[in-house]
């Protein structure tokens, strides 16, 4: 049976997505599910960084180049995700082949409950061909006016090529009053939001050490919201934990969590 293939785009850069992608698919490898993640930029690879799996040594520029079979592209990353990365050589760039992604895509989804694709921003020949291989959609996007202006564009486009829009990620939200509400971007891109990611400091500190935000601190706002959202994608219920006070975090620290 062929998996769930939902490509993850955004139509600028800096909106969070690559992270975005990396943690919902290690939060659905938690929750049981086999999860492919298919690192589709094929100029700026950085899913592999995200996930602290730098020196890979046989990449997916290899296999669009036909120098690599597909099944030795497939490393096991973090809680047992698998992950397809993309080649950080600029020589590899070159030599790749974008068009072959569509019929690479078909003999991965019948390798997982879930392929995540991580799409290039904006919307040169490289996203497109990544917007035309997932089967459906989600915008990572940021709760501000020209963000939401270019991820209009990337929607309309994925659904005049036959990609299923399930909804928008809104992410980094702080709640300003300088940012759009989410019934004022569910009204402009006609989708409805699956989840809001808040601003959160953790992100950077999980990102510097090389560990995925929902195994390095699991507890996080940010966290919580990105495995809510993977637990509705999974069909599952999943009750968050309560957060921590500051003084049981205090006797953790001096204890190391011992009563």
């Amino acid at each position: 049976m062929e998996g769930r293939s939902i490509v993850f785009a955004s139509g600028k850069g800096g909106t969070g997505k690559t992270t975005t992608v990396a943690n919902l698919g290690v939060a659905l490898a938690q929750f049981g599910k086999e999860v492919i993640l298919l690192d589709a930029d094929i100029t700026m690879a950085n899913l592999s960084l995200v996930l602290g799996m730098e020196d890979i040594p046989i990449t997916l520029h290899d296999v669009l180049a036909g120098e690599a079979d597909l099944k030795d592209a497939i490393y096991e990353g973090p809680a047992g995700v698998k992950v397809i990365p993309g080649g950080l050589s600029l020589e590899k760039v070159k030599k790749a082949k974008p068009e072959k992604l569509r019929q690479l895509i078909r003999e991965i989804g019948q390798m997982a409950d879930f392929v995540l694709i991580d799409a290039p921003a904006g919307l040169e020949m490289t996203s497109v061909t990544a917007l035309l291989i997932g089967k459906e959609l989600i915008i990572v996007t940021n709760p501000e006016i020209s963000a939401i202006t270019d991820s209009l564009k990337t929607k309309l486009i994925a659904e005049k090529l036959g990609t299923l829009p399930l909804g928008a990620i809104l992410n980094r939200v702080t709640n300003e009053k300088t940012e759009l509400t989410q019934e004022e971007i569910e009204a402009i891109l006609e989708v409805p939001v699956l989840t809001m990611i808040p601003e959160d400091p953790e992100v950077k500190r999980a990102s510097a050490y090389g560990v995925p935000l929902v195994i390095k601190n699991p507890t996080s706002p940010a966290a919580i919201a990105i495995k809510q959202l993977a637990a509705k994608l999974a069909g599952i219920k999943w009750q968050a934990p309560e957060p921590e006070s500051p003084i049981k975090r205090v006797f953790k620290a001096i204890f190391g969590g011992k009563r």
